[in-house]
């Protein structure tokens, strides 16, 4: 009985220190596994830390790019209205010296072409609306007014020419508008 006994505790004792060096085993594989993580953590928080100070900087960089291109463009467009502010100038000085109203006057007439064609070079055009249908996306009705000769919904007054940049309205022209009621 002593014998039975003897190896019941031997084999209890040989489950227990199996059972205990499954159990570190166990321990020493989930310390691995929490070290394997903190790693992984850590060098996930680093590539964030890394690309989030990419952004900052491509962030700084882009803003100015962008201010220095709206500097550029602003100083190309100011250099295109500088010769037409000179022939003012001129057109000024030579207004206090001639009494010739019609010399003056076109002086003014080549300055407006000036201005035409600085305008042409930017991509600026007028809008046309003078006898056209009214189009709420390049027309304003200021007023409503009435002609039977004219059809409804024509323009038959500009009172301020609309302005365009390619496709892009930059004024709307301000119009009366034909209704025969």
């Amino acid at each position: 009985m002593q014998d039975t006994q003897t190896e019941e505790t031997s084999t209890a004792e040989e489950k227990a220190q199996a059972q205990a060096e499954a159990a570190e085993a166990a321990e020493e594989a989930t310390v691995e596994t929490v070290d394997e993580k903190e790693a992984q953590l850590e060098e996930l928080q680093n590539r964030y830390l890394r690309l989030q100070a990419d952004f900052d900087n491509f962030r700084r960089r882009t803003a100015g790019e962008k201010e220095q291109l709206s500097a550029f463009v602003t100083a190309g467009v100011v250099g295109k209205f500088l010769k037409v502010l000179d022939n003012f100038e001129r057109a000024e000085q030579s207004a206090e010296k001639a009494a010739d109203l019609e010399s003056f006057l076109t002086g003014m007439k080549q300055i407006r072409r000036q201005f035409e064609e600085a305008f042409k070079e930017l991509g600026v055009e007028e809008i046309a609306a003078q006898n056209l249908k009214f189009d709420p996306n390049f027309h304003e009705a200021v007023m409503r007014g009435q002609n039977p000769e004219l059809e409804d919904e024509t323009i038959d007054m500009v009172f301020e020419k609309g302005y365009k940049l390619k496709d892009r309205v930059i004024r709307h022209s301000k119009v009366r508008v034909i209704s025969n009621e």
